[in-house]
């Protein structure tokens, strides 16, 4: 119990320490970010519920379109979705929201919020947990929410800072990517295994060429 606990836990604290030591020019209020963590865990309630009652809508399991609903509209659609009203409602209008970076760091430190709970919902179930899962999750999963955090912080601060209009574009993005992850997944798709592997290595080092570049161009640089 004490180890799986223990993997359950520790990549989501090395992530969120992480992005917080990369925001080294204008440090966030940690209760702030905190709060954003929090809230995530808080939204995993309505998450559940909603995603529990759109799942009543899917097609048949045998059909080539519930792949797609699950992936899409189950899923990516309503986990970031709720991410997202989160982070616009505690976050876009904040005084402290004063760098492009903030944008990732808010939007990760929410993402991952939701990821403990999910997290603990997979490891410590009886039928699908246990070690092997706990350690998949800890290389693919906690890394992927922080990942769908960063599509969605880096096109909202392109928003809020450069005057494009892409406020809804960064939950559309991240809906897609979230999406496309899940959707890869799903064991009937031919060649699955190979194309999750192709795309995650993608959307990490995009992420992190995103991350790199708005601390590049931090305004408190100087």
């Amino acid at each position: 119990m004490g180890r799986l606990l223990y993997i359950c836990i520790a990549p989501i604290v090395i992530i969120l320490l992480t992005v917080y030591i990369k925001d080294k020019y204008e440090k966030e209020p940690i209760k702030l970010a905190l709060t954003g963590t929090f809230y995530g865990i808080v939204i995993a309630v309505p998450i559940t519920f909603t995603e529990k009652y759109i799942t009543s809508f899917a097609p048949p399991q045998h059909s080539i379109y519930y792949p797609f609903f699950i992936s899409f509209i189950v899923a990516s659609f309503v986990e970031e979705t709720y991410k997202y009203i989160i982070l616009m409602f505690l976050i876009y209008k904040n005084n402290n929201y004063n760098e492009p970076f903030d944008g990732i760091l808010y939007a990760v430190y929410i993402s991952l919020g939701f990821a403990i709970i999910e997290n603990i919902l997979y490891i410590f179930n009886p039928m699908i947990g246990g070690l092997y899962t706990a350690i998949a999750r800890a290389i693919f999963s906690v890394p992927a929410h922080a990942i769908f955090g960063v599509y969605m912080g880096y096109y909202l601060s392109k928003e809020k800072f450069f005057k494009h209009k892409m406020k809804i574009f960064s939950l559309i993005i991240a809906i897609f990517i979230h999406g496309v992850y899940d959707l890869l997944l799903f064991p009937d798709i031919k060649y699955s295994n190979i194309f999750f592997v192709i795309f995650f290595v993608y959307i990490f080092f995009i992420s992190l060429k995103r991350i790199n570049y708005y601390i590049k161009i931090s305004p408190f640089k100087d």
